[in-house]
């Protein structure tokens, strides 16, 4: 068949080790034709991309990076699906192309020889020569493939090389509809698979002799679980066959290993040559100051005060994010312009560009941080860091991989806990991401600036630390103390297991590929604005609804009626300087007629049936229910406030009259003030422990694939914060009001 009149679309599956370089091959090749989401009912990203090469069209699918297509679990069982049809809604690839480090093949071909038995037309990518190079090693091409019996493209995927070849290589598998299958297996072994085979096809004609073959080796048992229907009498008959294997010096599951490494030997006999003495590369010796605990340790923290610098520093993420809210500002002030008063206006104002602009102003701050990610996961460092990482996280019962998820949180849980993916240990990924909510976000930055400027003295201990660094510090370190409990209590309740050994491998530096960082920024800074913004605009507009009716603006108005006709009155014929102060006035009235009508609302009722249980953490009715309405936002409790006291929805952290105005509250029929120390420092408290965020909730969700563990989060984030609260108020008014 000629390539230049293509019969169908050629589906390709791209799989390889982690650290090959697969993602930027397959970025190079598909360009911004691409597209990602997740398998239904597991965490596996799938992400398709497409290119057009000599009028062929080709469908690339890249899958998760694995050292060996041996399924233990639902997430690694994807890739087995997909490489062999089994999942629904994707398109059985025509062929493969695995991706291997060429310096590295000893252990990169490992997966070459599994992913021959499928039989699928097959390329290899020879990636990262120049690496190869660097260490002395040379490798022949030429013969590799012939032994292979596959074609060989020899790549350099950040550098875009190879690729013109590689496309047209691929583009020529569409002669081919499938190769020989290779067993490296012994005889023996080949006949019990074969005979699994005819058992499995008893039940179901479609089962492979793949899949038979894995489920003779996997003795974990979930593979059993997975495909037979057989019962007890299939289980002992893979029982006593291993058994029989074993006898013949052919011990499942260790004959995989042994017999997959000596067809690598084989393979590579007399075709890869190394220098005799073993070169020193420019990675080994930047290892030797990176992974060293002294001078590893001041790099790391370099690094992470660079990356925390860029994200929350305002020459870059501070600009961009006041050029959004002065965006959605324009837009609110035409819809006010545009609008007359009432329930439609009020709700696309205060619930639509409210809800949308809330979310969009962390956006500079997520892509900040994940272009930093990437280009140290890109040139290695990542792996590096992590390593020295894990002998503090170990303590904890976490590895070092947990690291960049719980860092990634400091931005904002989303990320973070979208970031665990990298953890390939089922229960460490759960004990991260139910952790990574409890490290202080920028979202609580709002609610520490305003109480620790109104309340805390401006004083200075030892004539250097400012208490006000000092409080702020100390919530920072009050979530990370939280986590660590949280992690050590749930590793040894609900969670229980050992804490896995540190394996990742160091791949060597590289100089990262721009154009694959920057696909990683767009793809994550759009997968937050898809995910977080559609719940957490939905939660908006409901706590909108729950501000805002029921409604008796002519009951609210009342009082005021009188003045304001006299003032309106009087408007028309005003001086500039007059009209100034009458317009301040009628500013003032509407405040407080606002005022009256969240306090008659659903939100106002719920904080006044709260208020008995937060009378324990010092709070009263009005702050119960701007905790109640900060529920999907925590920063939305400024703007509360602000509305509670009389004093607009415009209202933020640096606002004056907003913390003159609460240091002035009073309870209810007393002289008694609501706010004082104690107050601010429960208030602050439980929102560094609070779960405030339901799009939070929503991602745990989505990563978990269950509501159990975002409720989980939910309520013991919110018994830890009403506790922490409660005692942290009970022992400061001790203290400060005794």
């Amino acid at each position: 068949m000629s390539v230049d009149a293509p019969a169908r679309t050629l589906n390709v599956a791209l799989v390889g080790n982690p650290n090959t370089g697969k993602s930027t091959l397959f970025n190079a090749l598909s360009g911004i034709r691409q597209k990602t989401g997740n398998y239904p009912g597991v965490t596996v990203e799938k992400k398709h991309g497409s290119f057009t090469h000599k009028g062929q069209k080709v469908e690339l699918i890249d899958l998760p990076g694995t050292y060996s297509l041996a399924p233990r679990s639902p997430d690694e069982m994807v890739t087995v699906d997909v490489l062999l049809g089994r999942q629904a809604n994707e398109t059985k690839p025509n062929a493969v192309m695995v991706i291997v480090d060429a310096s590295n093949l000893e252990r990169n071909l490992y997966i070459v020889s599994q992913v021959k038995e499928l039989g699928l037309p097959t390329v290899v990518a020879l990636n990262m020569g120049d690496i190869a190079r660097d260490k002395g090693i040379s490798v022949d091409v030429i013969q590799l493939s012939q032994r292979l019996g596959v074609p060989i493209v020899a790549t350099q995927a950040n550098r875009r090389g190879g690729l013109d070849q590689l496309r047209d290589t691929i583009v020529s598998l569409l002669d081919s509809d499938s190769i020989p299958v290779e067993s490296p297996f012994p005889e023996e072994f080949r006949d019990k698979v074969g005979q699994l085979h005819a058992k499995l096809q008893e039940h179901d004609e479609q089962s492979t002799r793949y899949l038979a073959e894995r489920l003779l080796l996997d003795t974990s048992g979930y593979l059993e679980k997975e495909l037979t229907s057989g019962g007890k009498e299939l289980h002992n008959w893979i029982v006593e066959s291993r058994n029989q294997l074993a006898e013949l010096g052919q011990p499942v599951p260790a004959i995989e290993a042994i017999s997959r490494y000596k067809w690598v030997q084989e393979v590579l006999d007399g075709i890869v040559t190394r220098e005799a003495t073993r070169k020193v590369t420019l990675s080994d010796r930047i290892d030797r100051i990176l992974t060293n605990r002294i001078g590893g340790t001041i790099f790391f923290i370099f690094i992470m005060t660079l990356m925390f610098q860029a994200v929350f520093s305002d020459l870059v993420a501070g600009n961009l994010m006041g050029y959004i809210e002065g965006f959605f500002e324009i837009i609110a002030g035409f819809v006010d312009a545009s609008l007359a008063d009432g329930a439609l206006k009020s709700l696309l104002i205060d619930g639509v560009i409210a809800g949308v602009g809330g979310v969009l102003v962390f956006l500079p701050q997520i892509c900040i941080l994940f272009f930093f990610i990437a280009i140290l996961e890109d040139c290695g460092y990542l792996a590096r860091a992590a390593y020295l990482m894990d002998r503090l996280f170990s303590k904890i019962g976490l590895s070092g991989k947990s690291f960049i998820p719980l860092l990634s949180s400091f931005a904002c849980a989303i990320p973070g806990i979208m970031a665990a993916r990298v953890i390939e240990n089922r229960r460490d990924r759960l004990i991260t991401i139910l952790v990574a909510p409890l490290m202080s976000c920028s979202a609580r930055m709002p609610v520490y600036v305003l109480l620790t400027a109104a309340f805390i003295p401006d004083e200075t201990i030892g004539g250097v630390l400012s208490l006000h660094t000092l409080v702020m510090l100390s919530m920072y370190l009050l979530g990370i103390l939280a986590a660590v409990g949280v992690a050590f209590v749930l590793r040894r309740t609900i969670l229980p297991g050992e804490t896995p050994p540190f394996v990742m491998e160091l791949p060597s530096y590289k100089f990262p590929s721009i154009s694959g960082v920057l696909m990683v920024m767009v793809e994550k800074g759009w997968a937050f604005v898809k995910r977080a913004g559609t719940l957490i605009f939905a939660m908006t507009v409901i706590v909108w609804a729950l501000s805002y009716f029921p409604r008796d603006e002519e009951a609210a108005t009342a009082p005021f009626a009188e003045e304001i006709a006299q003032l309106e009155t009087q408007l028309e014929s005003a001086s500039d300087e007059e009209a100034a102060q009458i317009e301040h006035r009628l500013a003032e009235i509407n405040n407080q007629i606002d005022g009256e009508l969240l306090r008659g609302s659903f939100l106002g009722m719920a904080g006044h049936w709260i208020e008995p249980v937060v009378r324990p953490l010092g709070w009263d009715w009005k702050i119960g229910s701007a905790a109640i309405a900060s529920f999907p936002a925590r920063e939305v409790i400024i703007s509360t406030m602000g509305v509670l006291y009389n004093l607009g929805g415009e209202e933020d952290e640096e606002s004056a009259p907003l913390r003159e105005t609460i240091k002035e509250a009073k309870w209810a029929g007393t002289d008694e003030n609501v706010f004082n120390i104690p107050v601010a420092l429960s208030i602050m408290v439980f929102f560094a422990l609070c779960a405030q965020c339901a799009a939070t909730l929503a991602v745990i969700k989505r990563e978990t694939n269950s509501w159990r563990w975002p409720i989980f989060t939910f309520v013991y984030m919110t018994v830890l914060a009403y506790v922490g609260a409660m005692i942290t108020y009970q022992v400061s008014a001790l203290v400060f009001l005794s």
